[in-house]
């Protein structure tokens, strides 16, 4: 008896037989090179396919600004080191334990939609419209989580600002009569940690191309994303709004003669060359008053053991037993997983900013007495209360306060930024660039 083929076995027949009529083909025809390796980073390579995915999504991106496009050549050039370095730090991440589920990246993709917003899929549909592979972009995501998580375990928590700090920062600020905020493009060409005179000299002049082409009347945006090794060189290297103390000493220096639309000369750090563009300047108002929000909350920390489901469950039956009259404070004293739970889950004072934004969202919309619905944010689950407002007066507070972030602002951009470097400079890298 013969048997009917199956459809493995069609398919497998069709296979054969296309190639069967690729090797008949004309011989002579070059092969087709579908892919190709540019860079050995340590045990892992980096192709060109990668590559070419990384400069449509540049190009997407810069498009979108409104930047005129750099030449194709120096742009892949910037966007490979780029892709290096990130490679050495997610090398790093897994070496040292940092992990990242696909829950974590489902709720940072719903914090973006809500940011533009959309809803989930409407943020899907769109990334489709505009041809990004939602694979690779929820993998770079994960990667931007890594980041920030290796940048906070290895730089930021290590960083201590003392009052002694804060009091000579308000000296120099009262000193100087700068009460200033500064919009600043950004330039920086990197140099490594024990660079030889050559590659100085050759960095700096890649820095020195960076500004005349700017001098030429060149726009700063597409000149960054050319020359620029900065982070966010394709964002234009815009450093967004900052007052003069969390900006390097250098730059604030440099500020000094300028007025908006200049830019600055060369500027050496240890970090490399830098070349910053005023945008905007303005006047920071002295007097702080913010409106203040005593609050309580209950807090069910997420775990092998209590998922999102069970979390939600236990708080909504802690609600409806404080709206029927149950005391939030035993409550919060006997089952909240927080710190505040021996006060009854009361927070004090509260400033804005001073919790994370979704708990901070769900605070601000409460009347006081009200009780909020189950709210989710990074530290787990939280029911929350708002007990009374108020207006005040945090001047002298909030500019310490300020003092205080800004220092640790700077002092982390500045380890960051070596941190990276030192760990880029240990890392076997292999270019074959030449075998394109």
């Amino acid at each position: 008896m013969i048997l009917a083929p199956t459809r493995q076995l069609l398919v497998a027949v069709v296979a054969f037989c296309a190639m069967q009529s690729i090797l008949a083909a004309d011989r002579t025809t070059e092969p087709v090179l579908l892919d190709r390796v540019l860079a050995v980073v340590n045990s892992e390579v980096i192709t060109q396919l990668e590559l070419d995915d990384q400069v449509k999504l540049a190009a997407r991106e810069l498009t979108r600004q409104g930047t005129t496009l750099p030449d194709r050549t120096m742009l892949e050039k910037q966007l490979l080191e780029r892709m290096i370095t990130t490679r050495v730090m997610a090398q790093h991440a897994r070496e040292t334990g940092v992990r990242v589920d696909e829950q974590q990246v489902d709720r940072a993709l719903a914090r973006i939609a809500e940011q533009n917003k959309f809803k989930p899929e409407e943020l899907e549909q769109y990334l489709r419209e505009e041809g990004i592979d939602i694979a690779r972009y929820r993998e770079d995501l994960r990667n931007d989580i890594v980041m920030a998580r290796l940048r906070e375990r290895e730089v930021e928590s290590r960083i201590t600002v003392s009052e002694a700090e804060v009091d000579r920062f308000l000296k120099g600020q009262q000193a100087e009569g700068r009460n200033d905020e500064f919009n600043l493009l950004h330039i920086l060409v990197t140099l490594p940690e024990a660079a030889s005179p050559e590659q100085i000299q050759g960095r700096r002049t890649r820095a020195e191309e960076a500004l005349a082409r700017l001098r030429k009347g060149e726009d700063f945006k597409q000149v960054s994303a050319t020359y620029s090794d900065a982070p966010n060189a394709l964002q234009g290297g815009d450093l967004g709004w900052r007052p003069v103390g969390r900006l390097p000493t250098i730059f604030a220096q440099a500020l000094g003669g300028m007025k908006p639309g200049d830019v600055s000369g060369v500027l050496r750090s240890p970090a490399g060359f830098h070349i910053i563009k005023l945008a905007e300047k303005r006047a920071l108002s002295n007097q702080v008053l913010v409106e203040q929000v005593r609050a309580r909350h209950i807090l069910i920390r997420l775990s092998e053991i209590v998922g999102e489901q069970e979390a939600r469950r236990r708080l909504e039956g802690m609600r409806r037993r404080v709206v029927a009259g149950a005391d939030f404070a035993e409550i919060a004293k006997s089952q909240s997983e927080d710190a505040s739970s021996s006060r009854g889950g009361d927070l004090g004072w509260l400033s804005p900013g001073d919790t994370v934004p979704e708990f901070e969202q769900a605070m601000m919309a409460l009347a006081p007495g009200e009780v909020s619905q189950p709210v989710r944010s990074p530290f787990g689950w939280h029911l929350i209360q708002v007990l009374e407002r108020r207006k005040e007066d945090l001047t002298r507070e909030r500019e310490r306060q300020v003092a205080r972030q800004s220092i640790r602002v700077r002092k982390g951009d500045e380890a960051f930024t070596d941190w990276v470097r030192q760990l880029r400079d240990r890392a076997f890298v292999e270019y074959r660039l030449d075998d394109r």
